[in-house]
């Protein structure tokens, strides 16, 4: 049992990738969906009937016949009157499911019917399980005018574009009121552009909660067990005050409280969802999911929800022109606060709501304070203004706003830096990353975005992780620990790859099940996770088994056993102990960050990271390489035809990314180029580029004139690639000649280069006057000519050499083997068939050299499948194995005959396998290609030949011959006949004019002649001559010209087809030849068995390892590795560097630009038009308003005849009701009133303060409307009477809306007091803290304090907090500290009679005083709620105590 239960993330992996393949079936689906509702959502329904003022019409607003019969009381039934607490009740909903609107498109949305009570996490469960909407990055919540609105076209453009672009690269939801009205219809409209514009990419998610009560059509949506689909008919002009649902929605909320015909019943409901939203997490991040408010138009309702949404925290953005409450805010954002007076909002209320000014004139008071109270929190208010340029577009204004309000007070230096990081890689916003956040502002060091990297790369967000590397993270360091980058591949998305790991890992866990024991194996397994040791081997299996392991067996081990879980202490000891030394020695300098980012990404098939990460690879070409084999390696494992074309495609590129390296590379140092397509990878498994490339069957890439000039040279050996093939041959034969110069070396060549350089060096020197560099030269290592016995050995070591003897040899065998075959095959073997027999041994043991020569480590499986695949090496097989049967049947007598022919036939098979030969011909190798792609044509064209032969030769047969029962004669007349008949051979007993009888018997008794045609009896043939030859004309016409002819043009295409490709094929094939006879013996057969026997004996006897040749694999050493490498990394930056200019000339790329250019001007253009109209019209209004004052002036001057009109003059400047540009100007600044002691609701109370506007505040103010609320809070009670006398007490700050005591514990002052404990960090005094106090209530610090009766004395409750000695200590140096302020507090507590009077003290603690030891101790026993932190802006306080901390650091002189 133990041993079958796999990790649960192996499980997890499993699952997840086999319902990939087998999704759950939409009826299953549906029945979940169903089940889930009834039980889970629920809608709410009248249980009373009581008539209203219709008859048939219930107080809930529905009719009679709408109730169920419970409901239906008696006539003269004298209960209870209809209350809608207590006679409305839940019931099981029965309206949700799927809505499909009428029209283009038919939409189909999700819908659910839902009690004003629901949860909200029920919703969020039915959105993100039961709907399957994937968590938001973003919350935007669209509020408004409700009634339909005018939009100018262009802010009605920037409205939807802006909105849509924000919603679809930050994957946000959008919730509105989803009626097809309003604000909610606007956005419905920009949803669905974007659904004409886009024919792919994620959905819009565009969520309305709606009251469904005032729902048009309502009752097609009703049904027990849910509509799939329900048809909503969308009727806007019989709707009346009812509303339609918004087509272009895709989810609706109707929120149901039992009436009908009431708005707003979704407002509270709709607050709550959005806060249950807001407080869930946003993805891997530890922040929750940010959400903004967009307002356009609006009313009295709109104005409360922008007061509501901003004091709750979250910003809000503020279309300006938008009409109404929208134009009132953004009108007076820019204003000092002292300037937004109850005249200025009752004069912009009056402009822009026009007719409904009248109802909202009782309101003016009420709308300033909540106005002045808005625009006081400018981090959370954005005004987007169309004809402004600092916000550009609504998307980056909604972005910008919520990274403005994530630098609010109480989240400062890194930490809001931080957060705000956080949500641009959350929305995927690299511009708004690029504008706000990576600033000179913003000093961000290295190791604090490692998060962000890990961000970044398991979201998919190619963008911000380029973005991260240039702002300086080092890959090296974000990989430098090895769980950073296990964590990374058990976050990868689900792919081949993580399902390949997932069965390794299984795999892994069951043998290590099997081999600790039925005790272990349970306790072991459940910690198996995947590790690098299972990447390792699944890349290995991938690339082949030719090569090692990426990463070291000693550290993953290692790592493998930190998931494992509790062992066994031995075997944890042994296992740390014995892999350290390993460790140190190869584990480290093999880790190449790039390397492990670059193939973490390709194995999952993600373009853009891959390249990012190849960008970084320090080994590029093998990188490159290898990760075309990787993918070639998975497209063939992978079910989906799609993704394995990608990977194909992916592969390609890489196969061209390492063919514009290389070329780069050999286009500027030949030399060093060679030894990068030779040299070991120690990254890469310890293999090469060229053999990375042989393996992905990168043809393209062996073809690349450097990979040719490398093989031209081990083909050549030492000898010079310049030397004609008649000078070797001659050699060959003549090799006295070797020593002259007839042949060049390329040690010759070398010597020559090296003297011309050194000529000309001196040439310049003689010239300059400079013996310098000539004494350099001469210090250089001079090359030696190589002697004659060097000369020898080369060229018979040459692997052109060899393969010309072998050649030879074989040539010679064949002559052989026809003399024996023609002149000398006894009945006992010739001497010469005895030669002969010897010959063909030593080829044997030749293939079996072949055979078990592995020089690269494939493994004997690996080997003999490349053997085979190798047509040569078949016809190799079959001709060994035809020569020994041949000599078996020959030498037993009675099928000696039998045997010679055999011999025969194999002797055709060792003449085709002389072909061979011309496969290294540039000639001829590509015409071998073409004749193999021509022989399978053959074979198809073959068989459609056949078929018309045989329907043609049997049909003749029969009708001509008469039962003829010989075998062989109708093989001949049915098949062989018909055949030649297309050659041009006449078949002539078809016609009567040519028949001779004397050729054919008449009974086929004749073994010798084929059966004459049936005869009549005077003896003349029954020749039915028009039909004979009217099907042998058919048949020649279907054979000789359509099925020959067909035969050219098919062999004509091909050879088109594959012309092209035969050059890059024969190139790629050409490798395996040269490899083959480099290590060929230098002596061809029969002589070659001497080196089979020098090779048996140096290998079995002597036990000496293989020759290693360095042509096909060299190990550099580190200094020289590190300098090629060096060199390839800046050939790579030239390469990029060429391939981005080139993709900035195409065609394609200039288009684009020129299109965004343009689009970009013709905006400039409106706006600017937008402007000037605008300044036009506001410069005439202003003209006018003048004009009208200064008439108003002359007139009062008239009336009052000189002075008393002065006095009474209105000043134009200032004044409440001036003009809102003089205001807009006016650069005054102004102390603030307090502003917590005016809050609407006073805390811990269901009291709501009298609305006190900023220019009311001060007593001296007349402000004869001023009515607050009476609130006195007691032990016993809350008293609202008031019996004491007030006026003596009066707050010295002003009007706070509301009198009493309030919470507060006394009228008048009361005396609070404050205790700065201060310390230096160490004795350095680098450092100033503080001590303080946790807050749980708060959520953040706060300073030690309180309540307290006078400042010689400490608050009492601190006693509890510090402790009593610590209390008594610190009351005793009370008189010590330094008085830092006091004086009045804006607090929330404060009424017109009552107020808070703080006192802030400063005592510093000394570090190595007793006190100091016991507030240590009192921290660990409080469990951390005593803390000392530094003084400093980034620490979270109260704003009234960070003000005090800021004097205590002015007071120790440190910075803040």
């Amino acid at each position: 049992m133990e041993d079958e239960v796999p990790s649960q993330l192996v499980h997890s992996l499993a699952t997840s990738s086999t319902f990939k393949h087998f999704p759950a079936s939409p009826s299953f689906q549906h029945c979940a969906l169903i089940s889930w509702i009834k039980n889970s959502i629920k809608k709410k329904e009248c249980d009373f009937f009581q008539a209203d003022v219709r008859e048939d019409t219930c107080k809930c607003g529905y009719l009679k016949t709408e109730h169920a019969d419970k409901a239906i009381k008696p006539e003269d039934y004298t209960g209870d009157t209809w209350d809608r607490h207590k006679h409305v009740h839940e019931v099981t909903t029965d309206a949700f499911g799927n809505i499909v609107f009428g029209g283009l498109g038919h939409k189909i949305s999700k819908y659910a019917r839902v009690s004003t009570d629901t949860n909200p996490e029920l919703l969020y469960k039915l959105l993100t399980e039961q709907w399957e909407l994937s968590p938001p990055n973003l919350l935007i919540s669209v509020t408004g005018g409700a009634k339909n609105f005018y939009l100018k076209a262009r802010l009605k453009n920037m409205f939807h574009r802006g909105l849509i672009k924000v919603a679809q690269t930050t994957g946000a939801w959008i919730i509105t009121g989803g009626t097809n009205t309003g604000v909610m219809k606007h956005v419905g409209q920009a949803v669905r552009d974007y659904g004409l514009s886009s024919l792919q990419g994620k959905e819009i998610v565009a969520i309305g909660v709606a009251t469904w009560g005032v729902i048009h059509n309502r009752d097609t949506l009703v049904h027990s067990d849910g509509c799939f689909p329900a048809h909503y008919l969308m009727d806007v002009n019989g709707q009346g005050r009812l509303s339609s649902l918004d087509n272009n929605h895709t989810h609706f909320l109707l929120v149901d409280d039992g009436t009908h015909g009431c708005y707003g019943v979704e407002i509270e409901l709709r607050t709550s969802l959005e806060k249950c939203i807001g407080r869930k997490s946003l993805g891997n991040s530890g922040g929750t999911i940010p959400a903004v408010c967009v307002i356009l138009d609006g009313g009295p309702g709109t104005l409360n929800t922008i007061y509501n949404t901003m004091l709750n925290g979250t910003p809000c953005v503020i279309l300006e022109s938008s009409g109404r409450i929208a134009d009132v805010i953004a009108q007076v954002s820019g204003l000092p606060l002292s300037q937004v007076t109850i005249a200025v909002i009752d004069r912009l209320v009056e402009k822009f709501f026009c007719s409904e000014y009248e109802k909202l004139s009782g309101k003016i008071l009420e709308w300033t304070k909540k106005i002045q109270d808005i625009i006081s929190l400018p981090h959370l208010l954005t005004i987007f203004s169309v004809s402004e340029d600092n916000h550009g577009n609504l998307d980056v204004a909604i972005l910008q706003a919520l990274l403005k309000a994530s630098r609010s007070s109480k989240s400062r230096g890194i930490e809001s830096w931080k957060r705000q990081l956080e949500l641009a890689i959350a929305w995927n916003r690299v511009d708004i990353a690029e504008a706000e956040i990576f600033t000179e502002e913003s000093q961000w060091k290295f190791s604090d975005l490692n998060w962000a990297m890990f961000s970044a790369l398991v979201g998919n967000k190619p963008q911000f992780v380029s973005l991260l590397l240039e702002n300086g993270v080092c890959l090296r360091d974000f990989l430098q620990d090895e769980e950073t980058l296990v964590k990374l591949y058990r976050q990868m998305p689900n792919c081949l790859f993580l399902h390949k790991l997932a069965q390794r890992v299984r795999k892994c866990h069951r043998s290590k099940g099997q081999g600790l024991g039925k005790g272990q194996s349970g306790h072991t397994g459940r910690g198996e996770l995947i590790s690098l040791t299972h990447v390792s081997e699944e890349v290995r299996h991938l690339l082949g088994k030719f090569t090692q392991n990426i990463y070291p067996p000693s550290t993953l081990t290692y790592q493998l056993n930190l998931s494992v879980g509790d062992t066994s202490e031995s075997l944890s000891k042994g296992q740390t102990s014995s892999q350290a030394p390993l460790k140190e020695d190869g584990a480290e300098p093999q880790r190449d960050a790039g390397r492990d980012l670059f193939l973490w990404a390709v194995v999952q098939n993600n373009k853009e990271l891959a390249e990012i990460a190849w960008e970084q690879c320090r080994d590029c070409i093998s990188a490159a390489l290898a990760a075309s084999m990787i993918l070639k390696s998975l497209a063939k494992e992978e079910t989906d035809a799609d993704e394995a074309q990608e990977m194909l495609r992916l592969a390609s590129h890489y196969e061209e990314c390492a063919i514009g390296v290389f070329g780069e590379c050999h286009d500027n140092n030949e030399e060093r180029a060679r030894k990068l397509l030779v040299r070991v990878s120690p990254s890469w498994g310890g293999t090469t580029c060229l053999r990375l490339a042989l393996e992905a069957d990168n043809k393209s890439f062996v073809a690349q004139s450097g990979v040719q000039a490398l093989l031209n040279q081990i083909w050549c050996g030492e000898l010079s690639v310049d030397n004609p093939v008649w000078r070797v041959l001659i050699c060959m034969i003549f090799f006295p000649l070797i020593c002259t110069g007839f042949l060049i070396f390329r040690r010759d060549e070398l010597i020559q280069r090296q003297h011309e350089k050194t000529e000309e060096i001196k040439t310049m020197e003689t010239m300059k006057g400079s013996r310098f560099r000539t004494s350099r030269v001469s210090l250089q290592q001079e090359v030696k000519p190589l002697g004659s016995w060097s000369r020898l050995e080369s060229f018979y070591n040459s692997t052109q050499v060899k393969f010309y003897w072998k050649i030879v040899s074989y040539v010679a065998f064949l002559c052989l083997f026809a003399l024996v075959l023609m002149i000398d095959f006894q009945r006992t073997p010739s001497p010469g068939e005895l030669l002969l027999y010897i010959w063909l041994f030593t080829l044997v043991c030749e293939e079996v050299r072949q055979l078990f020569h592995d020089p690269d480590g494939f493994g004997f499986r690996k080997k003999s499948r490349m053997y085979i695949d190798d047509l040569w090496n078949i016809l190799d097989v079959l001709s060994i194995i035809l020569f020994c049967l041949g000599v078996a049947f020959r030498l037993t007598s009675k099928l000696f005959h039998e045997g010679k022919i055999i011999l025969c036939i194999d002797f055709m098979v060792f003449c085709l396998r002389l072909m061979a030969i011309f496969t290294i011909s540039r000639t001829l190798g590509p015409k071998l290609i073409i004749v193999k792609k021509m022989m399978m044509d053959m074979f198809f064209f073959m068989f459609l030949l056949s078929i018309w032969v045989v329907a043609y030769g049997v049909a003749k047969q029969g009708i001509l011959i008469d039962n003829d029962n010989r075998l062989e004669w109708i093989v001949r007349g049915a098949i062989y006949e018909p055949y030649l008949i297309i050659f041009g051979n006449f078949p002539q007993n078809i016609d009567n004019a040519e028949l001779d009888l004397n050729l054919c018997s008449v009974n086929g008794t004749d073994p010798l002649k084929p059966k004459c045609p049936l005869l009549k009896d005077n003896q003349i043939p029954v020749l039915s001559e028009w039909l004979t030859i009217v099907m042998l004309c058919v048949y020649l016409l279907v054979a000789n010209i359509l099925l020959l002819n067909l035969l050219i043009a098919i062999f004509n295409f091909t050879f088109q087809e594959v012309q092209d490709d035969t050059d890059r094929i024969w190139k790629f094939q050409r490798y395996e030849l040269i490899k083959e006879y480099h290590s060929h013996p230098a002596a061809p057969p029969p002589f070659i068995i001497l080196s089979h026997v020098w090779l048996f004996i140096r290998t079995m006897v002597l036990r000496r390892p293989p020759i290693k040749y360095k042509e096909f694999k060299n190990e550099l050493p580190q200094m020289e590795e590190e300098e090629l490498l060096s060199w390839e990394a800046l050939m790579k930056d030239r390469y990029l560097l060429s391939a981005q200019q080139k993709q900035s000339q195409c065609m394609e790329r200039r288009i684009l630009d020129t299109a965004q250019k343009v689009t970009v001007l013709t905006e400039q253009l409106e706006r600017e038009e937008e402007t000037s109209s605008a300044a036009v019209l506001k410069r005439l209004t202003r003209l006018e308003e003048q004009s009208s004052k200064t008439l108003q002036l002359i007139m009062d001057n008239l009336k009052s005849q000189g002075a008393s009109a002065k006095e009474t003059q209105p000043p134009t400047s200032t004044g409440t009701d001036g003009n809102l540009d003089s205001l807009t100007n006016t650069s005054e600044i102004e102390k603030r009133f307090h502003v917590k002691a005016r809050q609407f609701r006073y805390p811990d109370s269901k009291i709501t303060r009298f609305p006190v506007p900023e220019e009311k505040v001060p007593w001296e103010v007349s402000f004869p409307s001023y009515m607050p609320p009476y609130y006195d809070c007691k032990e016993d009670g809350c008293d609202i009477d008031g019996s004491e006398a007030l006026e003596k007490y009066r707050n010295p700050e002003g009007r706070t809306g509301i009198r009493g005591r309030g919470a507060l514990s006394r009228l008048g002052p009361n005396r609070n007091l404050d205790l700065v404990l201060t310390r230096w960090r160490d004795s350095e005094r680098s450092v100033l803290e503080f001590l303080g106090v946790w807050g749980e209530s708060r959520g953040f610090l706060v300073l030690p304090g309180g309540l307290a009766d006078s400042a010689e004395h400490l608050p009492a409750p601190l006693k509890k907090t510090l402790g009593d000695k610590i209390y008594e200590t610190l009351n005793a140096k009370l008189s010590e500290g330094i008085k830092v302020f006091e004086g009045y507090v804006d607090d929330c507590r404060n009424t017109d009679n009552a107020w808070v009077e703080t006192t802030v003290l400063n005592i510093h603690l000394p570090r190595t005083s007793e006190v100091m030891v016991d507030i240590k101790n009192m921290s660990v026993s409080s469990h951390g709620s005593l803390q000392w932190q530094e003084v400093s802006s980034r620490t979270r306080l109260d704003s009234n105590q960070n003000d005090s901390l800021k004097k205590v650091a002015a007071l120790h002189k440190r910075p803040f």
